[in-house]
């Protein structure tokens, strides 16, 4: 008996890393499929945060960085957004808060959300757009048909020149910002959403607010 547990330990072992592998595996292929200006960073060239990486706040004197590489159709990222929000208005003002674009492939639509929210983001309206979806999750997501014309709605009623939002989201331009950060995270090892970075190294997403102001806490720690 103690034999065929061990056996069924190994067994879940493998098809968890497996499981893992063959998620990054379809990410790789997906930016294969745009050329090979897609290609994966060179070992030490990715990046946990980059000049251009979208912030949700900017403290005059940042004391601690937190990056968050999220899919907008993701439940688990939407589950953690509340905890993301309200951290962000209690510290907001010592740390530097940061989203990056891993649209995984299982989601239909979370690269359609990516690209529309990179769209608004042209136009200053980046964490509008990242709320909007993310308060809406629940409407679209995991729906199979194209959502496209429901987030072209949701730029209309942030007010955006949608002249210059469709011209944005046909631009390949505009994937390929999407794109550069989900090689990032690739190169970085992220294989799910949402994985958490403070100050450059990779954490375990913390299961509560609580929790999570926790490991804040300790890092501001005098």
């Amino acid at each position: 008996m103690n034999k065929l547990k061990k056996n069924l330990v190994v067994v879940a072992a493998l098809l968890a890393v497996f499981g893992a592998a063959f998620g990054t595996f379809l990410l790789v292929k997906e930016g294969d499929s745009a050329g090979a200006a897609q290609a994966l960073p060179a070992p030490g060239e990715a990046q946990v945060v980059r000049e251009d990486s979208h912030r949700l706040t900017s403290p005059q004197r940042s004391e601690l960085t937190i990056v968050e590489f999220l899919d907008f159709e993701c439940e688990a990222c939407g589950a953690v957004h509340p905890t993301v929000e309200r951290l962000r208005q209690e510290y907001g003002d010592r740390v530097t808060f940061v989203a990056r674009y891993f649209p995984m492939p299982g989601h239909s639509n979370s690269r359609t959300a990516a690209v529309a929210v990179e769209a608004a983001a042209q136009q200053g309206k980046f964490e509008d757009m990242y709320r909007k979806m993310f308060a809406t999750q629940k409407e679209w997501g995991e729906l199979k048909n194209s959502q496209a014309d429901v987030f072209r709605g949701y730029a209309q009623q942030l007010g955006l020149d949608m002249d210059k939002f469709d011209a944005a989201v046909k631009n390949p331009a505009t994937e390929d910002r999407v794109r550069a950060d989900q090689r990032d995270g690739m190169g970085l090892n992220v294989q799910g959403t949402p994985t958490f970075f403070l100050d450059g190294r990779r954490i375990q997403t913390p299961r509560t607010y609580e929790a999570f102001k926790a490991v804040i806490d300790e890092r501001l720690a005098p």
